[in-house]
């Protein structure tokens, strides 16, 4: 188990030039119950790796803060899970490093196509709470439940359009 210090924004632009050197990997999640109106559970195929994971707040309902317990999973295991009903969300995950921070660009695929999200993990509380967002940042959706990814799998753009745009968003393309 490992504890998870992390915010969420939505992008407002993506950052200049970060394609041609950012590393990439495609990101299948399967979030299990499927007839959960948020689940916690998931299995992930990351590029070629292969785990289940359950995260969940420490206290109350603060995102930011959450114990993460993952399990490596062989290709085969994966395979057999994955036949389980579950809700599926598809991304491209890219890795930008800007002022000595990584940040975890999120671009949706399929339904959700248009949906950029930006992650960030700090080491501590104190660090994540001096964060300042670099520009191309539109507006932390840390708290909002809409945006975590046991409600959003299964979902498609148009059925969180209206909750997008009360932050002012808009789809972002490459």
């Amino acid at each position: 188990m490992t504890e998870e210090f992390e915010r969420t924004y939505l992008a407002k632009t993506l950052p200049r030039d970060f394609l041609s050197s950012a590393e990439s990997k495609e990101i299948l999640d399967i979030y299990l119950p499927a007839s959960s109106n948020h689940a916690i559970l998931r299995i992930r195929k990351h590029g070629d790796k292969y785990e289940i994971t359950k995260k969940e707040p420490i206290s109350g309902t603060d995102s930011s803060h959450q114990t993460e317990n993952t399990i490596p999973l062989t290709k085969e295991e994966f395979a057999d899970l994955s036949l389980i009903e579950g809700k599926r969300v598809r991304k491209i995950r890219y890795y930008h490093t800007e002022d000595s921070i990584t940040y975890e660009i999120d671009i949706f695929q399929d339904a959700l196509k248009g949906l950029v999200l930006v992650d960030v993990e700090f080491n501590s509380n104190e660090e994540k709470d001096k964060f300042i967002a670099p520009g191309w940042l539109l507006v932390e959706v840390t708290q909002e439940k809409f945006i975590a990814g046991g409600v959003l799998c299964g979902k498609s753009y148009a059925e969180i359009e209206n909750q997008l745009v009360r932050y002012g968003y808009e789809p972002v393309s490459i």
